[in-house]
């Protein structure tokens, strides 16, 4: 079982959103999850159009990644968070302020970069999800 500590030193000042600045780590293994799209497990895009309905399929298919390898969101040390566009950034919070609470234990949210790039693999995706997990 891995100890994963998540830190928000008093000298980086609180965080912005549902984050932690640190994840300390102590695991016999490591898992790194690709980014995950908003897509079914047929290669359907889910949600065109529909930034809430990519996020909800980004984080289903994150969590199947982590079980397939008998984790679960307790086991997640770090986020990249991928956005197209940067009118997307309040919805991403508040998907997380309301989902994050029910996933993450005690408020102890992994560290998570958030970038906004120019596009994503796919023209209709919104969103996508890597992700670091401990064992």
């Amino acid at each position: 079982m891995p100890q994963i500590s998540i830190l928000n030193p008093d000298a980086l000042g609180k965080p912005f959103g549902h984050y932690s600045h640190v994840a300390r780590v102590k695991a016999s293994e490591f898992v790194f999850i690709a980014g995950q799209v908003p897509v079914d497990k047929d290669g359907t895009i889910v949600g065109a159009d529909d930034f809430e309905a990519q996020c909800a399929q980004v984080f289903a298919n994150t969590l199947a990644a982590l079980a397939a390898v008998g984790a679960g969101w307790s086991n997640v040390v770090q986020f990249t968070t991928y956005l197209v566009h940067s009118q997307d950034i309040g919805k991403f919070m508040r998907f997380r302020a309301r989902e994050f609470p029910h996933m993450f234990a005690e408020s102890a949210y992994p560290p998570n970069t958030l970038l906004v790039i120019d596009r994503l693999a796919q023209e209709g995706f919104l969103v996508e999800l890597q992700t670091v997990a401990a064992l």
